[in-house]
This record gives C-alpha cells, sequence and structure tokens, in this order.
C-alpha cells in the first residue's frame, strides 16, 4: 500500500522489491538501540563485519536517521544510494501502519520536521519464517555482527538464528554486482562507516583503472 499521508514532502513508501546492482547502504530496520553485547564479528570469508559498539546516544533516532541523511549527501555523488527497510520486529517501535512511516518521521519520532532523503520500503518482516527475501541473502552472506541476542521479550520471530540481523539500524553494503560486501552493527560509529564505504568505493576504481589498461 502506497499513500501519500501528508502534503508537505512526503513520498509514498514503495513495495518491497528485488533491488538493482550498485553500491548500496541498506540498513535493515529503524529503531532505538536495545543493550544486545558489542562483540562484533571479525573479516570472513567474501563479506566482513566491521564497526563496534558505541555509547548509547541521547536521541538516538534524531542522530542515527540525521546521519544517514548526512551519508546520502556526501557519497550519493559517488554511487552510494541508502536504501531503509522497516520493521516492527524489533520491541515493536514500528507499529504504525506503512501510510503513517513518514508523517511519524516527520512530526513524532525524531520529530522536528524530519524528512529522509533516501528510499523507505514497506514495512515486513527481516528474520524469522516470514522474511522478505532479501534479508536471507543478506545475512547469509555476511558473518552476524554478534553472536547473542538481545532480551528475547523484545524479539518478535521465531525461529532466532545465528546470522538473524539482532536490531534496528544494523546495515549492509551491497557492491554493484549485487554481491554483499560489509556488514555493520546497529550502533557502529557512523564514522567508521563512511570510511569503510570510501575505502570500498576507492578499491572499486582502482580495480576499474587496472582493467582498462
Amino acid at each position: 500500500m502506497c499513500v501519500h499521508a501528508c502534503a508537505c514532502r512526503s513520498q509514498p513508501v514503495p513495495p518491497r522489491q528485488p533491488w538493482h546492482a550498485g553500491a548500496w547502504l541498506l540498513p535493515a530496520a529503524f529503531g532505538e538501540g536495545d543493550t544486545t553485547p558489542a562483540a562484533a564479528a571479525s573479516a570472513s570469508h567474501r563479506c566482513r563485519c566491521g564497526g563496534k559498539a558505541r555509547p548509547l546516544l541521547t536521541h538516538p533516532w534524531l542522530c542515527l536517521l540525521t546521519e544517514l541523511n548526512a551519508l546520502q549527501n556526501e557519497l550519493g555523488p559517488y554511487g552510494l544510494v541508502v536504501l531503509g527497510f522497516p520493521s516492527n520486529q524489533f520491541g515493536k517501535q514500528e507499529p504504525g501502519q506503512n501510510s503513517e512511516i513518514l508523517p511519524a518521521l516527520k512530526y513524532v519520532r525524531p520529530g522536528g520536521g524530519f524528512v529522509p532523503n533516501f528510499q523507505l520500503f514497506q514495512k515486513g518482516d527481516v528474520n524469522g519464517a516470514k522474511d522478505d527475501a532479501l534479508s536471507p541473502l543478506l545475512q547469509n552472506a555476511c558473518p552476524p555482527v554478534a553472536e547473542e541476542f538481545g532480551n528475547p521479550k523484545n524479539l518478535f520471530w521465531e525461529p532466532l538464528r545465528n546470522h538473524d540481523i539482532k536490531w534496528n539500524f544494523e546495515k549492509f553494503l551491497v557492491g554493484p554486482d549485487g554481491v554483499p560486501v560489509m556488514r555493520w552493527y546497529h550502533r557502529a560509529n557512523i564514522a567508521v562507516v563512511k570510511n569503510d564505504i570510501i575505502a570500498y568505493m576507492r578499491q572499486q576504481q582502482q580495480q576499474q583503472q587496472d582493467q582498462d589498461q
């Protein structure tokens, strides 16, 4: 269901669908951080993990969302496309209808007129028996960012699997060939995420230059 819920800069929330090849950063879902342990996995096979936990922010929603806006502004001209996939599986923090997502961001949480400059998709499951087709591909290609789960009372899916997305704002980087490249803990410092993406883009550019010679 795609609905204009507000007459401001809100736009319809599109349905989930297969992505086209590109350098994309995919925040798994939106919500406030939980108390999941900070242990992050080390490098592994074709997709590696990055980022360690940072102190809980005073206003995590506003900080994290504005950081994603800034990331899209800074790296968008170089090919980065940020995509957001809302989910209600983490603490029931996204209970509204799809038509309410953008207005809620603008007027409630984080509020203050916030408008995302990146694409948001319809709400859906990212873990469990009813997860979408995209999430398992990302999860299975990348090692888990942490071995432990948070409070099971705040996790609304079954069964729990080691590679599951552990909490809102976990992020994935997908390369131009459609292959997942990197995965970050949900509290990874955005500066670390940005530097990792820049390093990857430079590597891709160098490989292209070598092929052209």
